[in-house]
C-alpha cells in the first residue's frame, strides 16, 4: 500500500471484524450484541462501521445523541438503534427516523409519553436506564413504581430493554462494588419485569464487563471501545486490534546548531546539532498539547521520534536526529509499531479521548476488511 502523502486516519476494518468476532466468542450464542456507534464510531467514521457492523451480524446500534441516530438512518442503516442520551426536544425526531430513546428521568419519561400519544404511537419501543451506582442516568430502585405504572397505564410504548452501566468493570479491585452492581441491577430489573408482565431485553455489561463478568450477560451485552481495539486490560489488548493508525508526512527538514530554540515560546532548545522535522498535525487535528515537550513522540522508518516543542495548532515538530529520513517520508503518530495506549499514557490520558479527539479535518481511508496493509 502506498505511503500517506497527507495527515490521514486508517481504519481497518479487517481489525474491526476481527474485535467482534472476538468479543462475540465470550458469550453464549444466545445473547444479543448491541455495538456502540456514539462519537463518530470512536473518532473513525459512524456510517462505514455501522454497515460493516451489520454485516457482522450485530443486533443493536448505540448512539449518544438524536443527530448521530438520524446519520446513520440518512444512510441505509437498518437495524435498531438506542439513543444514550435524547432530550425531550428531539422527540418528534426519533419517532420520525424510528429511534429508540434511552428514558432515564420522569421528566424524560412523561416527555415521551406525551410525544408518542400525540403522535398516535402504539407498542413504541423505548430502553429504561436504571442507577445502579455510576450515579449519571438512571432511576433509582425507590422510583420503580412509578416507571412502572407510567408504562403500563399507556398504550404507546413497549419496553424494548432496561439496562444500567458498569462503574469499573475493569478494575478488579473494584470486584466487590461491581457484583453489588450486578446483583442491584437483577433485583431493579425484575421488579420492572414483574410490573410490565413481560421480559424486555436485559443489559448491564460493557466491553470489560463481558469479559470479566460473562455471567452477567444476561439477554444483551453492550460493546464500545473492544470494537475499535481496546480492552482496558493489557492481556485482552494483545487480543484485540486497535483499528485506527493515524499518519502523516514530513513536510520539512531544518538543521539547528546548538543553543537554537524551536517553536512558540522558545520551548525547545537544542543541545547539540540536530535535525528537526515539521509534520502537517497538530491541536486542531486531536494532537493536543499535552503530548508535546518530548513527553509524547511519533515513529519514523521504526525508529522513534519525540515531539519537541510545544504542539501548534496546525504543526507539531519532533526530533529526527540521527534518523536516516527525508521530506515526504511518512510518519505513524499512533498504530501499528505504536500502540495508540502506549501513546495517550505518554500525554497522561487515555485512548478514548485520544482516538475519539481526531478532528474531522483528517481524512479518512477505510481499508476493506481482506486488504493488504
Amino acid at each position: 500500500m502506498p505511503e500517506a502523502k497527507e495527515t490521514v486516519l486508517e481504519i481497518d476494518l479487517g481489525a474491526l471484524a476481527h474485535n467482534y468476532r472476538y468479543l462475540r466468542s465470550k458469550i453464549d450464542s444466545d445473547v444479543k450484541f448491541l455495538s456502540v456507534v456514539k462519537a463518530h464510531a470512536y473518532g473513525s467514521d459512524s456510517v462505514v462501521i455501522a454497515k460493516k457492523l451489520e454485516e457482522l451480524g450485530t443486533d443493536y446500534l448505540a448512539v449518544a445523541y438524536v443527530e448521530e441516530g438520524i446519520r446513520l438512518r440518512e444512510n441505509g442503516i437498518t437495524k435498531p438503534i438506542l439513543v444514550l442520551h435524547p432530550q425531550f426536544t428531539h422527540f418528534e425526531s426519533i419517532i420520525e427516523h424510528c429511534l429508540e430513546p434511552n428514558l432515564y428521568s420522569e421528566k424524560i419519561l412523561r416527555e415521551f409519553i406525551s410525544t408518542a400519544e400525540r403522535l398516535k404511537q402504539k407498542n413504541y419501543p423505548v430502553h429504561i436506564k436504571l442507577n445502579t451506582g455510576l450515579n449519571r442516568l438512571g432511576f433509582d430502585q425507590p422510583e420503580i413504581p412509578l416507571v412502572a405504572d407510567l408504562i403500563t397505564n399507556t398504550s404507546t410504548l413497549k419496553v424494548a430493554s432496561i439496562f444500567s452501566h458498569l462503574a469499573a468493570s475493569e478494575d478488579w479491585k473494584e470486584r466487590d462494588f461491581t457484583v453489588g452492581q450486578i446483583d442491584l441491577f437483577r433485583k431493579m430489573s425484575w421488579q420492572l419485569v414483574e410490573k410490565l408482565g413481560y421480559e424486555p431485553l436485559l443489559h448491564i455489561c460493557n466491553t470489560s464487563g463481558l469479559i470479566n463478568y460473562p455471567k452477567a450477560a444476561f439477554s444483551m451485552v453492550r460493546s464500545g471501545i473492544g470494537l475499535y481495539g481496546y480492552g482496558n486490560d493489557k492481556n485482552v489488548d494483545s487480543e484485540l486490534r486497535p483499528i485506527g493508525t493515524l499518519k502523516t508526512i514530513i513536510s520539512q527538514i531544518r538543521k539547528l546548531d546548538k543553543g537554537a530554540t524551536v517553536g512558540y515560546n522558545r520551548a525547545f532548545k537544542v543541545e547539540k546539532p540536530s535535525r528537526i522535522a515539521t509534520l502537517p498535525v497538530g491541536h486542531a487535528d486531536g494532537i493536543n498539547r499535552i503530548y508535546g515537550k518530548q513527553k509524547a513522540g511519533v515513529m519514523v522508518h521504526g525508529k522513534f521520534a519525540p515531539i519537541v516543542g510545544n504542539v501548534c495548532m496546525d504543526i507539531i515538530m519532533i526530533d529526527v536526529t540521527g534518523i536516516d529520513c527525508e521530506e515526504g517520508d511518512e510518519v505513524i503518530i499512533f498504530g501499528g509499531p505504536q500502540h495508540p495506549v502506549k501513546f495517550a499514557e505518554a500525554g497522561g490520558t487515555i485512548s478514548y479521548e485520544l482516538i475519539t479527539g481526531i478532528q474531522r479535518r483528517v481524512t479518512r481511508k477505510i481499508i476493506p476488511e481482506g486488504s493488504e496493509k
